[in-house]
């Protein structure tokens, strides 16, 4: 599994979501790479569809992603158990770990049989 943490420097919430990445993944304990990307001109925002500093992809897929949410170099926003914040809670990443390393298990077993 792989996450990739897309952000710009002068969004500050990006530091935020890394510690609850890295807190997710000790917590699930599963074989994953966590990568940083720097989305820093408009061009490359609209080429990889980012929608706000930070976006967290588990293998390249935005599970918080918004259809109506604009591409663009700007913060970005998550809807959390206690409100609005600038990143998704540990319990939240933890959650999403969970059943991704559950459907990879599954996906998995099916090309076993």
């Amino acid at each position: 599994m792989e996450i990739t943490i897309q952000h710009f420097n002068d969004c500050p919430n990006w530091l935020e979501a890394a510690e609850h990445v890295q807190r997710a993944v000790d917590h699930v304990d599963t074989d994953v790479t966590v990568r940083l990307e720097i989305v820093n001109t408009p061009q490359r925002a609209e080429e990889v569809r980012f929608r706000g500093s930070p976006t967290i992809l588990i293998d390249g897929t935005d599970p918080f992603a918004e259809p109506d949410a604009p591409v663009g170099l700007s913060c970005r926003i998550y809807t959390t158990p206690s409100g609005i914040a600038g990143s998704p809670t540990t319990e939240q990443l933890v959650d999403l770990l969970t059943k991704s390393r559950a459907e990879d298990s599954s996906e998995r077993s099916d090309d076993d049989g």
